[in-house]
């Protein structure tokens, strides 16, 4: 369900002087072995040994970037103008842990990007370790992969971020729509609070993406866009639903019937969902990815989600009270993460 993320890669930075240097280490490794496995653009075009396929997306991608650039005033930087293959399905994988009873996720701090909801790991055995362990302190736990992860611009000086086989053959407006939201995160980030930017970067990418679409791409990919956000959009709705009715239950049922009502609240959402999914009709593979992620369900996997959506109406808001003007919108959202969380958290709501 999530896009981007900022991972401990950017932990390389700071990697003396911290107290868990195993974790440290696997992250600065893993990043500097994502770097190493990147080559220019350029040099995959003119290979004669690269599918052909692959490079029709890796031409695709330079004019993402590009309009990415010309168009929605994004940074233009080394970031994705080398592609790497992983060889894996992910970049990284999270891991997110909440309470029993209450969405409120988990924190861990790092020296760079400071305290975030998520814990990054570059093999997924090691993820699923580290989730087995707080379940087994009686918390919730999701790991999800993640295709893609932004450095914040710090990486620039050794080639960017580079463009990933876990990602590159997104149909077009989903290709654009993940660029976007990670060159957003070199726009604007504020240490502590990932809602504020997650939520960013998702109205980054869903206004570019929109651009985009009605600008650059066929009927086709535009069709096959609208569909699949059609399916994205309701598929939140319902979680947030979902999320609203969890919260009410933790404040405000008594304690001995929390668990019984959490439960019908679960399997409410897991109806729902089925009749949604019955609706959509062709391929069921296409769903497999809702399939998990409603089978899976729980505190951790909803509160995961409230970081990306949560805030995104009022960024959309203040776009249009900018005139929908990219450099005016980048200058009043900087504006807003100058102010204290609660007060830009405060503000981004009543936008909305």
């Amino acid at each position: 369900m999530a896009g981007g993320a900022i991972v401990a890669g950017a932990a390389l930075l700071a990697l003396t002087g911290c107290s868990n240097l195993g974790y440290y280490w696997q992250s600065a490794t893993g990043h500097l072995s994502l770097m190493a496995a990147a080559r220019p653009v350029e040099d995959w075009l003119g290979d004669a040994n690269a599918p052909q396929r692959l490079k029709t997306r890796l031409a695709l991608s330079r004019r993402i970037r590009s309009f990415a650039v010309s168009e929605l005033k994004l940074p233009d930087n080394p970031s994705y103008h080398r592609y790497a293959d992983l060889h894996r399905p992910a970049a990284v994988w999270n891991v997110v842990v909440a309470p029993r009873y209450s969405l409120t996720l988990k924190t861990w701090c790092f020296p760079v990007t400071g305290c975030v909801t998520y814990r990054g790991y570059y093999d997924l055995a090691e993820a699923r370790d580290e989730a087995a362990k707080h379940a087994a302190e009686g918390f919730e736990t999701s790991v999800y992969p993640v295709p893609a992860y932004s450095t914040l611009g710090l990486m620039n000086w050794a080639g960017g971020d580079p463009l990933l086989n876990t990602f590159i053959h997104y149909p077009e407006g989903e290709l654009a729509r993940l660029i976007f939201h990670e060159l957003a995160h070199q726009i604007v980030y504020v240490k502590n609070d990932t809602m504020f930017n997650e939520s960013f970067a998702t109205a980054v990418e869903r206004l570019g993406s929109a651009r985009w679409l009605a600008a650059q791409a066929s009927p086709q990919a535009r069709e096959e866009y609208a569909q699949y956000d059609g399916r994205r959009r309701q598929f939140r709705e319902l979680a947030l639903a979902t999320r609203k009715r969890l919260e009410d239950v933790y404040a405000n049922v008594p304690e001995g019937e929390r668990e019984q009502s959490k439960q019908a609240t679960l399997q409410d959402f897991r109806d729902r969902y089925a009749t949604l999914r019955a609706s959509w009709g062709g391929d069921p593979a296409r769903w497999r990815g809702y399939d998990q992620w409603v089978a899976q369900a729980n505190n951790a996997s909803f509160g995961a989600q409230a970081a990306y959506d949560e805030l995104v109406p009022g960024f959309e808001t203040l776009f249009e009270r900018e005139g929908r003007d990219w450099a005016r919108f980048y200058d009043a959202v900087r504006k807003l993460a100058a102010l204290p969380k609660d007060e830009r958290h405060r503000l981004l709501q009543q936008h909305h």
